[in-house]
């Protein structure tokens, strides 16, 4: 059983017990209920509002980290105009406890 979870405007693919890095959701411990986007067990396929209204996906975030950094640098020629700047992005990694459908 699988389930597409959608958070911070992204969509990922996952299964009980899965370890993943998604937007910032809470502090470390917290329990984090997800609506499916879609949900695949077995042979059948959920993906109707009306049936997904009733499942959920459980997770745990188990730390908080940083992705990885990105550099940026912005130029003007001929005017001595220069600046460079960094971003680390704050994550939460979660692991997936439950899929219920």
């Amino acid at each position: 059983m699988y389930a597409v979870i959608r958070t911070g405007g992204k969509q990922y693919k996952v299964e009980q017990g899965q370890i993943l890095d998604v937007e910032l959701l809470g502090e470390p411990g917290a329990e984090v209920e997800l609506t499916p986007v879609l949900l695949v067990d077995g042979e059948s396929v959920t993906a109707a509002p009306d049936q997904l209204g009733k499942a959920k996906v459980t997770a745990t975030v188990v730390e908080s980290v940083k992705d990885a950094k990105i550099d940026g640098f912005t130029y003007k020629n001929k005017s001595n105009q220069r600046r460079r700047w960094g971003h680390r992005q704050h994550k939460s990694r979660i692991q997936i406890t439950a899929i219920k459908a």
